[in-house]
C-alpha cells in the first residue's frame, strides 16, 4: 500500500470516528415540557415574571415570618437544597427556585446575567411572594446574590448563610470540565449542540470533597437540566459576564451570618471563606474537611447540624 493511500484511509477511518462520536454526543435542547414530569413534580409551581417562567418551590408553615431563601450556584437548580428542605420545612416556610438561566426557568431573553440583574430579580420574585424580612442562603452564585443583595436592601434580609460563596477574585484550584468548554471559545460553540453525558458527570465529581458520593441519579438531573432549552447558550454568556463583586463593602453588613465551606473545595478555596469570615463582622466559619464546593448537597446533615445550632441567632 502506497503511503498516499495509507493516509487517506487514515483520514477516513478518523473522520468516521468522529462522526460516531458527534453521534453519540449529540444532544438537542430539551423543552420545558418534557423535563417538567421528573424534575418539578409537586410540590413546584411556576411564577411568571414579567414573561420569565419561574421554577420554584414554597413549602413549610406560611404562618412563619422569616421564611428562609435558598439560592443556587451556576448550573444548578433548586435541587441542590432537597436535603435542608426536606428537614428545615417541617418547622420553616423554605422557598427555593431556578435562577434565569439554569434549572427549569431557562434563560433571560436579553441575556443579561450579571450580579445586578440576578439581584434585582430576587427582589422581584420575593416581592410577588409577598415576603418581607428573610434569612437567605446561597451557594456559589446564590451566596454572592445573597450577601450583595443584604447590602442593597438591609431591612428586607434578617441573616445571611454563604456556603462557599463567589464574589472574591479568586484563583481556583480546579475548573469544571463543562465550565471550561464553556469559556474556550473554539469549543463552546460545538457544545450547543453536542454534550457529552461524561463531560458533566467530570464537572460534577469535580466539585464534590468525596467523588464516591456522585450517583448516576446525581449526574442525571445536572445532565439533563443543562439540556434545558436556552441554558447552555445561558451559561456561556453568564461565564463571559463574570466580575469581582463589591467585596470591600462586606463590613458592612450587620446582620448574623453563617459561613459554611467545603475543606475540599478547589473551585473556591477555603482561604475565601477565611477572608469572608474576616470581612464579615461577627460571622461564625465552619469548615468541612472533606467536603466540597457544594457542601449542602455532598452532605446535608452535617451542614444542616451547623444551620441548626446557628438559627437562634437570627430573630424571627
Amino acid at each position: 500500500m502506497k503511503f498516499g493511500d495509507f493516509s487517506l484511509k487514515a483520514l477516513g477511518i478518523l473522520l468516521m470516528l468522529a462522526a460516531l462520536g458527534f453521534a453519540v454526543s449529540k444532544a438537542p435542547d430539551r423543552s420545558l415540557e418534557s423535563l417538567v414530569p421528573r424534575w418539578a413534580p409537586p410540590p413546584s409551581d411556576f411564577l411568571d415574571l414579567d414573561g420569565l417562567l419561574v421554577h420554584y418551590r414554597d413549602q413549610g408553615p406560611s404562618s412563619d415570618p422569616v421564611p428562609l431563601v435558598l439560592i443556587h450556584g451556576t448550573s444548578a437548580s433548586l435541587h441542590t437544597w432537597e436535603g435542608w428542605v426536606a428537614e428545615l420545612a417541617r418547622t420553616r416556610r423554605v422557598i427555593s427556585f431556578d435562577l434565569p438561566g439554569f434549572g427549569l426557568t431557562g434563560p433571560n431573553a436579553d441575556g443579561d446575567y450579571s450580579d445586578a440583574r440576578y439581584i434585582a430579580f430576587v427582589r422581584q420574585f420575593l416581592a410577588r411572594l409577598g415576603v418581607g424580612r428573610a434569612i437567605l442562603a446561597g451557594n456559589s452564585l446564590g451566596g454572592e446574590i445573597a450577601w450583595q443583595l443584604a447590602l442593597a436592601d438591609p431591612a428586607h434580609v434578617a441573616g445571611l448563610v454563604l456556603v462557599d460563596a463567589a464574589g472574591y477574585d479568586f484563583v481556583p484550584e480546579s475548573v469544571p470540565l463543562g465550565f471550561r468548554i464553556a469559556r474556550t471559545p473554539v469549543l463552546r460553540e460545538g457544545m450547543r449542540w453536542v454534550l457529552p453525558r461524561r463531560a458533566i458527570e467530570d464537572s460534577v465529581t469535580d466539585v464534590y470533597g468525596d467523588p464516591g458520593r456522585v450517583t448516576t441519579a446525581l449526574v442525571d438531573r445536572y445532565y439533563e437540566l443543562t439540556l434545558r432549552e436556552g441554558n447552555r447558550v445561558a451559561l456561556m454568556q453568564r461565564l463571559a459576564q463574570l466580575a469581582p463583586g463589591p467585596v470591600e463593602r462586606l463590613p458592612e453588613i450587620k446582620v448574623p451570618t453563617l459561613i459554611l465551606w467545603g475543606g475540599r473545595d478547589r473551585l473556591i478555596p477555603p482561604a475565601w471563606g477565611q477572608a469572608f469570615h474576616k470581612a464579615i463582622p461577627d460571622s461564625r466559619l465552619v469548615v468541612f474537611p472533606k467536603l466540597g464546593h457544594v457542601p449542602q448537597e455532598e452532605d446535608p446533615a452535617a451542614t444542616l447540624a451547623a444551620l441548626r445550632d446557628w438559627l437562634p441567632q437570627v430573630a424571627r
